[in-house]
């Protein structure tokens, strides 16, 4: 017991203990620790698979659908006469899987229960995702967009938080059913990772803000409706307070997509975009005047945690395929894995990510007990980018392990080695990431506050 009982005081050291009286610390105090996942999150898993088989799979093989998910046609998704936008047939199918998932009851999981979800937890959500992602390319989780028959749905779940009654009625329900897409704008030109330094404004003006500026990788905006976008309404550069995020519809006067940015993985759905003199209600404002980078937080976390558990499932996928190539690949008169310069750099990186998911786990876990974003901010960052960046040497390997196979399409390591490789930069790159956590780590409190 004494064992048990150190292994907890250091596990959940920092962490307010009237947080731990439910099943961890029971496991703990029971002389027996229980990482089995729980049987509701593997009746989901079970679910989702059946789901899989018996409707998605059809679908991909009607009309030579799977070319979309087929890494050697990725042409198909893209729109070349379209500034390289997304095909409009792709998106037309990913629309089909999303409200087949939805009559399923699966889409809106980890919304809360009043907005049709089942109350899902953070932990299901790694879980399934990194399920979803090991099983590789398909319709059922398109790591192009995050798009999965488990949605992911950041924007809807900071209106949930941060909208107003009123705000919440009028949107969600349109979110939802796909009538409204509100995009975010948060990077600009000048200031990528550090968005305190923002030089978009907004200026009061009677019952509306004036809003100039502009915003770089501006997701989405290719279909959207809305846009979430961050402006300085007060405060000097630098402060994390006084910025403000408004709902901005696109087809406002002054709102111009200036280009879209092709990138290392097309198709692109990246916008700069210009706002010149942009005119929006105060009730546009979403969350408190002045606190819009707590609005922000709420997204990138709740983002950065999924893509991590994602970026476990497709590097595993990756080891996975390669480890078959290498058993049933035979050089020299001998199976290629009995070869430890092959063994080793699979061994060293499948080992990585059982740590890697042990702290997904635990970190996701810390945020279902409600602790604070801003309290395990550090941990969410090692988690993504550990994970980002352990996949992308997982299919560098694995290509490597396969020799000239790997270095050609009949695997899909270059794909998702290109599409694994933005998360090392976007929604915060993993310098910044490192930085957060020796910020932790130091006792050197950022420069920003959020309030």
């Amino acid at each position: 017991m004494a064992g048990h009982t150190g292994i907890v005081a250091a596990a959940t050291a920092g962490v307010d203990r009237s947080l731990l009286l439910g099943g961890i610390e029971r496991a703990f105090y029971g002389c027996r620790m229980d990482f089995s996942i729980p049987a509701d999150i593997q009746a989901l898993l079970d679910e989702c698979d059946a789901f899989i088989d018996d409707v998605i799979k059809p679908i991909e093989d009607e009309d030579d659908n799977i070319r979309f998910f087929d890494h050697r046609r990725e042409d198909s998704r893209t729109d070349w006469d379209r500034d390289g936008l997304p095909n409009a047939e792709w998106e037309a199918l990913l629309r089909r899987m999303r409200v087949e998932a939805d009559n399923a009851g699966l889409l809106r999981y980890h919304l809360p229960e009043r907005f049709g979800g089942r109350d899902g937890s953070n932990l299901a959500m790694a879980i399934v995702r990194e399920h979803l992602a090991r099983k590789g390319l398909g319709l059922h989780n398109d790591l192009q967009n995050e798009s999965s028959i488990i949605g992911n749905f950041p924007t809807v779940l900071m209106m949930e938080q941060y909208g107003s009654d009123e705000q919440q009625a009028e949107w969600i329900p349109k979110m939802l059913a796909g009538e409204a897409r509100i995009g975010f704008g948060l990077t600009e030109p000048l200031h990528g990772s550090d968005a305190t330094w923002m030089e978009t404004t907004a200026v009061r003006d009677g019952d509306e803000w004036v809003i100039n500026g502009e915003k770089y990788w501006n997701t989405g905006l290719h279909h959207a409706t809305h846009d979430y976008i961050f402006a300085r309404t007060s405060g000097n550069p630098g402060e994390g307070h006084g910025i403000t995020n408004f709902i901005v519809p696109v087809d406002t006067p002054g709102f111009a997509v200036e280009e879209f940015m092709w990138t290392f993985n097309m198709p692109t759905d990246h916008a700069h975009v210009r706002l010149t003199d942009v005119r929006v209600p105060h009730s546009a404002i979403l969350g408190e005047e002045g606190r819009g980078l707590q609005t922000a937080q709420l997204f990138v976390h709740e983002n950065r945690i999924r893509q991590a558990a994602s970026s476990v499932g497709a590097g595993l996928h990756c080891i996975d395929m390669a480890v078959e190539h290498v058993n049933n690949r035979t050089v020299f008169g001998k199976p290629l894995a009995q070869n430890q310069a092959i063994q080793f750099p699979l061994a060293e990186l499948y080992t990585e990510a059982e740590m890697i998911r042990a702290l997904i786990w635990k970190t996701a876990w810390q945020m279902d007990q409600g602790i604070d974003h801003l309290e395990i901010t550090d941990r969410v960052a090692m988690c993504n980018y550990r994970a980002n960046r352990f996949c992308c040497n997982a299919a560098d390997q694995a290509m490597q392990a396969c020799g000239g196979y790997g270095y050609g399409r009949k695997y899909p390591f270059e794909h998702i080695y290109r599409h694994h490789r933005r998360y090392r930069i976007t929604e915060g790159t993993e310098e910044i990431q490192i930085r957060k956590v020796a910020g932790k780590l130091f006792g050197i409190s950022g420069r920003a506050k959020t309030g």
